[in-house]
């Protein structure tokens, strides 16, 4: 199963109130680092220096500062047509927050489209 495939059921998994996600990926061939940090820069995988594993992805559902779900499914899919093969590992989930929008001073108009624009 490709590494897509594998965040795909991760991600299939998960309540819908889920936010981010925090995921340790490392590659099985260690002399294709450069070409796989290439595809991973598409969704700002994070490296690591000196650790077990190569990176750290951050994830966000539909708000926050991450990388969304479709580009990290994008470049791990990226990554599976490359035949760069390796495994990833779940460290952390975050569920149930919301997202905050400072609202003071804006008219009303704007409030509306906010909620309806959220409401989707």
């Amino acid at each position: 199963m490709g590494l897509a495939d594998i965040f795909q059921r991760i991600t299939d998994s998960l309540p819908d109130d889920w936010t981010h996600l925090e995921l340790d990926l490392r590659i099985a061939e260690e002399s294709r680092y450069v070409e796989a940090a290439l595809y991973l820069t598409t969704c700002n995988a994070q490296p690591y220096s000196r650790h077990d594993w190569h990176w750290r992805l951050l994830v966000a559902h539909r708000f926050g500062h991450a990388a969304p779900a479709q580009a990290v499914h994008c470049a791990l899919r990226l990554l599976d047509d490359a035949g760069i093969e390796g495994e990833m590992a779940l460290r952390e989930i975050r569920t149930g927050r919301v997202e905050v929008e400072p609202m003071w001073g804006r008219p009303q108009s704007a409030r509306e489209e906010f909620r309806r624009l959220r409401a989707q």
